[in-house]
């Protein structure tokens, strides 16, 4: 649905013929699709562990 939504996106914001109310219909459903991603990444985020601190592991480099 997002990439859908974004591909209509980019046809109205393209159309200078588009009106107040299509634009303010877009932007509505803009708002939902990024309130629901938020929400989202919200509540993945705080299933995820907390870091130890020490930050990411690098790999190992090759000295040969």
């Amino acid at each position: 649905m997002g990439t859908q939504l974004l591909g209509h996106a980019r046809v109205l914001l393209g159309d200078r013929k588009a009106d107040t109310g299509e634009l303010r219909f877009l932007a509505n459903r803009l708002c939902e699709a990024l309130r629901d991603v938020l929400r989202v990444a919200e509540s993945r985020g705080r299933r995820l562990p907390a870091p130890d601190g020490d930050g990411p592991a690098e790999p190992a480099r090759d000295s040969s």
